[in-house]
């Protein structure tokens, strides 16, 4: 089945590169136009472990949409300052018309220690993009999706992370399990308006949030050099088939189903893509 979004805008946060990239094209390619946002620029509590996208990268998601014959609207924001996420907001809806999906996807890992160990900064950056970003998100968005009257999707990326505690990673896991309560109250609050709200629930997904010496570190603890081919069996040792990792597209065909009316009666669900890590 083609064309499950034609006709329908997607607002995509984090969408530079990544999982918010492969969103976005999965969704053009069923015929959504994208409004695609991103920081494009470093956080200091990240950058020792890897840098965030650039306006390149989002310049090369602008793109990939367009090769597919969609339009999009491109635009450097910060998922933590609402108003500045506002204003791209309504800059796409204006250009492109009402939104019928949000993915709330803009997220960051860092900082892999023990929760006791962890700086203010770094709890209050890993809060502030993975949790209140996704808060703003919905913000920006909701009272537009309302007047539309056309219903509507709302997705978060949580995580694994969001099902069960994590050593070495409480800030991001308590950023993941809030995002759920969010959702499931939105759900609630939102039904009457046939506006839909879920979460996805990925395991370790292929891209530069894992694949970064920090990561590759918490999975091979014992390690003084961590590497990729070092980290494999701690990352296969997560799921329960016998991968490391997912890759994006994996988690966007979970986006797409949600996003679209195939899904049209699933609210309040979180779905795991995880290659059995929840159930281990």
């Amino acid at each position: 089945m083609q064309g499950r979004m034609t006709g329908k805008v997607a607002f995509i946060t984090g969408a530079a590169r990544g999982q918010g990239r492969s969103h976005a094209v999965r969704l053009a390619s069923e015929g959504a136009d994208i409004i695609a946002v991103d920081i494009c620029e470093d956080i200091r509590t990240v950058t020792p472990f890897y840098s965030l996208a650039t306006e390149d990268d989002l310049a090369e998601t602008a793109k990939e949409v367009k090769a597919l014959g969609r339009r999009v609207v491109a635009t450097k924001a910060d998922v933590r300052d609402l108003g500045a996420l506002q204003k791209a907001f309504d800059h796409g809806v204006a250009e492109l018309g009402p939104v019928h999906t949000v993915v709330a996807n803009a997220g960051i890992a860092t900082a892999f220690r023990k929760t006791w160990e962890l700086t203010a900064d770094e709890w209050r950056d890993m809060i502030d993009v993975n949790l209140t970003g996704v808060h703003h998100t919905a913000t920006a968005a909701i009272p537009s999706m309302i007047e539309a009257g056309n219903g509507g999707s709302i997705v978060f990326t949580s995580s694994i992370g969001g099902f069960k505690g994590v050593q070495n990673v409480g800030h991001y896991v308590a950023a993941k399990h809030g995002i759920v309560g969010l959702m499931r109250t939105l759900a609630n609050e939102l039904a009457p308006h046939h506006i839909r709200v879920n979460t996805v629930h990925p395991t370790n997904v292929n891209t530069t949030m894992i694949q970064n010496p920090g990561v590759y570190g918490l999975f091979a603890p014992e390690d003084p050099e961590p590497s990729q081919e070092k980290s494999i069996p701690g990352f296969m040792a997560m799921n329960s088939m016998p991968v490391p990792w997912v890759e994006p597209e994996d988690i966007s065909n979970a986006v797409l189903y949600l996003a679209s009316d195939e899904a049209r009666y699933v609210t309040g669900a979180t779905l795991p893509v995880d290659a059995g890590a929840y159930v281990k």
